[in-house]
């Protein structure tokens, strides 16, 4: 559904224009509405939802047991955490504060179609992750299956 890369601007307000390419199709199958929240695997970074996207996510999320650490950090970063932003006139969003500020988003952001999702990143963030390599060491039987 979603794909590619697109630089953003974050304006005073927080707002930041969803691509043109992307408005008509998350006004169709998201109602204008996202669902925003942490991105729990990467420092840098938030997650943007459709909604019945994030419903199944919330629903499997919220069923594992609450009686380890790490599921209940999940919990915490994700639903804990999530926001409904909607599209307003002009195709934007606006990223609450304390997502932006968790996460080192100020004035330049990129927004990365990721499938089934939107991650947004801090410029800063995104352009230390690109600047990784996968070192032969780092490849699983999965990627080694890749017909890349």
């Amino acid at each position: 559904m979603f794909q590619g890369e697109t630089a953003i601007t974050i304006d005073d307000k927080g707002r930041l224009a969803v691509p043109t390419a992307y408005r008509e199709l998350v006004a169709r199958e998201c109602d204008n509405r996202l669902v925003i929240t942490y991105n729990p695997f990467e420092s840098g970074s938030l997650y943007l939802y459709p909604l019945t996207i994030w419903e199944r996510v919330r629903d499997q999320v919220n069923k594992l047991p609450k009686a380890k650490a790490v599921n209940r950090t999940m919990q915490l970063k994700l639903v804990g955490a999530a926001a409904f932003v909607e599209l307003d006139g002009n195709g934007r969003i606006t990223v609450p504060p304390s997502h932006r500020a968790a996460v080192g988003i100020e004035k330049k952001a990129v927004l990365l179609g990721m499938g089934d999702k939107f991650e947004l990143w801090s410029e800063q963030a995104h352009h230390a992750q690109i600047r990784q390599t996968i070192s032969d060491d780092d490849l699983s039987d999965e990627l080694l299956d890749l017909q890349l």
